[in-house]
């Protein structure tokens, strides 16, 4: 039996939940090698991916952005629309033709606020959704970083180099 991961929206949601979520929904197609947005860009929408890729990546100076994590059919392509002050915390670029559902973020925040259930409910899927990711990236990073055989369980992160959009999460106290 194949279970459907928690992050996908079968799984994170009830199926009336879905439907309020699904209700205000627009289909989108988009083509590949599409941008879809920044980051520090302004996180005023999100995505539920119907089928085709995307892939979430990070700038890094001097380079081309570095993947962080695909998503594929069911997933949720952005979590900054939720959280203050509305701004990309990575970039997302589809590698495939994509189909989607696309949201307007302040309308589904306002039906949240004027449904505490459902607010909640979308509110623990995307944590949900954030648990795995950042488990996932702590995998990753452990497969590049951690010295093979060495028993070492220590592991520090580089120093963070300031960029030119910092997020308020990211800055240190002055």
């Amino acid at each position: 039996m194949r279970l459907t991961p928690p992050t996908r929206i079968a799984a994170g949601l009830s199926a009336d939940q879905r439907a309020r979520l699904m209700s205000p929904a627009r289909e989108v197609n988009v083509p590949a090698g599409t941008r879809l947005f920044k980051e520090c860009g302004r996180a005023d929408r999100f995505w539920i991916v119907r089928s085709g890729t995307v892939a979430l990546d990070l700038h890094v100076p001097g380079r081309r952005a570095a993947v962080i994590e695909s998503l594929g059919q069911g997933e949720l392509v952005g979590c900054s629309w939720l959280f203050r002050p509305y701004s990309w915390h990575l970039g997302a670029e589809t590698t495939t033709p994509v189909r989607a559902y696309e949201f307007d973020a302040q309308a589904v925040r306002m039906a949240m606020d004027a449904d505490p259930a459902f607010g909640s409910a979308i509110g623990h899927w995307v944590a949900v959704v954030l648990a795995h990711r950042l488990h996932a990236t702590r995998v990753r990073l452990l497969d590049l970083y951690a010295p093979y055989g060495s028993g070492s369980t220590v592991w520090s992160a580089p120093r963070r180099r300031s960029r030119s959009c910092p997020h308020p999460s990211t800055r240190s106290a002055t």
